[in-house]
């Protein structure tokens, strides 16, 4: 069940603002500045990216029923493109070929390490849960997995680093080459259920609906992701809404209507979570030409929490354990946040502040 008690309300879109924020610029096609016309319209691009994964739900309906482009307005451009790992795009934000984008906190952190902090910002939370460990039935066990064969998303992805980190505290060798006492195979989602039906690979550990498609081909949970994050009473976060800095700077109002329609999709989908499945998986359909089975849809639902916080902790967290991982080196990660727009935006509808730690 979600919580019916947070941002429930739809917010309405706010005038045109100033914004106190403190960016930095950084190389590549900033994509534009907006412009704002004697009648108070506002003109302008946003190129936006998200993934066709049930955990960038607000992304999928927001896009396909309407909401962003009416909360931009008839002036601003809306250009969407989807990704199949979080790598992609990462790349895509780096060279300046989308101005913003829904993606996993890893691909975040990697973005702004390897920018030395300049290119992007994390303005909003979208979505925490849903990813876990799905295996063969007959692996019943963690003891189990020495020497088979495991796929993630991509190299370096939230749930790549979350099934590394797990096996290497159960005392388990990797590398980022298949090799050790367990291999990780990274791969697009959009193959790994074929290659589970096939052999190929004996489990996985994916985002929704992956991991509820694996389970629907008759694998089981055998890790929860929810239980390895005690210290945060289950909640991590798995997708975030980012900005460039150059276009944040440049095009402030257009960022803030965004983060508005962001905030007002996660309120539709809480208030009514039928109506939101139905959207998310019409949005699917059209994406990839196949829905999910409603069954998939419903599984995947339960364990997803839509909110504009984005746990803070957890993304701090897991760029440590990238750092033991030895994926990254020195994370210093002061200012990948800037939550300003989004929490004015929640105290005008009388909601709590997220919190940037």
């Amino acid at each position: 069940m979600k919580p019916q008690g947070l941002w429930r309300r739809f917010v309405p879109l706010v005038a045109a603002s100033a914004l106190a924020l403190t960016v930095a610029a950084c190389s590549g096609d900033d994509g534009g500045s907006e412009s704002v016309a004697a009648s108070g319209e506002v003109t302008g691009t946003l190129r936006l990216g998200y993934f066709p994964n049930l955990t960038h739900a607000p992304a999928l309906v927001g896009v396909e029923q309407g909401t962003f482009a009416k909360e931009l307005g008839s002036g601003v451009k809306l250009a969407p493109s989807t990704f199949n790992s979080g790598t992609q795009e990462a790349e895509a934000i780096l060279s300046g070929a989308i101005d913003a984008g829904f993606i996993g906190p890893n691909p975040a952190v990697n973005t702004f390490i390897k920018s030395r902090g300049e290119a992007i910002r994390i303005v909003s939370g979208v979505t925490s849960g849903g990813a876990a460990l799905v295996v063969k039935p007959e692996i019943t066990s963690v003891d189990q997995l020495r020497g088979k064969t495991l796929a993630t998303p991509s190299l370096g992805n939230t749930q790549d680093v979350a099934l590394r980190y797990f096996l290497k505290k159960k005392g388990f060798e990797t590398d980022t080459k298949g090799g050790g006492d367990v291999s990780i195979r990274p791969q697009d989602n959009s193959v790994t259920v074929d290659a589970f039906k096939s052999g190929a690979i004996d489990g996985a550990w994916v985002p929704e609906p992956t991991a509820s498609r694996l389970v629907s081909e008759g694998g089981h949970v055998l890790v929860d992701e929810a239980d390895e994050w005690p210290e945060t009473d289950g909640k991590f976060v798995t997708t975030v809404l980012l900005v460039r800095t150059d276009y944040l700077k440049k095009n402030p109002e257009i960022v803030e209507r965004l983060i508005t329609a962001n905030i007002n999709v996660i309120n539709q989908l809480n208030d009514d979570p039928a109506a939101g499945q139905a959207a998310a998986n019409e949005a699917l359909k059209k994406l990839t030409g196949k829905p999910l089975a409603d069954d998939v849809v419903s599984s995947a639902w339960k364990g997803l929490t839509f909110s504009p916080d984005p746990v803070a902790k957890s993304l701090f967290t897991s760029a440590a354990h990238q750092e033991e991982l030895g994926l990254i080196k020195d994370p210093q990660l002061d200012g990948i946040f800037d939550l300003s727009v989004v929490n004015r935006i929640l105290a005008d509808a009388g909601e709590p502040a997220v919190a940037d730690k």
